[in-house]
């Protein structure tokens, strides 16, 4: 009985943890984000304002338009995309923060699978 009772107040303690996010000091700045795809690490340079973000990968700079939802989430949607999947808008939520750095996934809107990164403020 005891240790069934131990049980349930540890899943009761750890249901109540939350991570703490401070999204809100991530809202402007220039940030290195970092993502993952097929075991290669990809790395864009971003300057996020209130109403536009200017990413530049693999020296390709391209400029869109910033719309938050709320305080950890944002649709990006770019000003001249090139193909139809570049005119698809993308949701970003922030997950978790640190001091410098936070982990985010995203997708395009409408469609379930997502992938995570990470960004480190860099000023």
């Amino acid at each position: 009985m005891k240790k069934y009772l131990l049980f349930i107040s540890l899943i009761a303690l750890a249901s109540c943890y939350n991570v703490e996010r401070n999204c809100t000091d991530f809202k402007n700045g220039k940030f290195l984000s970092e993502i993952e795809i097929d075991g290669v690490k990809h790395q864009t340079v971003t300057v996020r304002t209130d109403t536009m973000v200017i990413e530049t990968y693999k020296g390709q700079t391209d400029t869109s338009s910033i719309r938050w939802v709320n305080d950890c989430e944002y649709v990006l949607r770019k000003h001249n995309p090139k193909t139809m999947a570049e005119k698809r808008a993308v949701s970003v939520k922030i997950l978790t923060t640190s001091d410098k750095t936070y982990t985010f996934e995203f997708g395009s809107v409408g469609h379930d699978k997502k992938q995570k990164g990470t960004a480190t403020r860099l000023n």
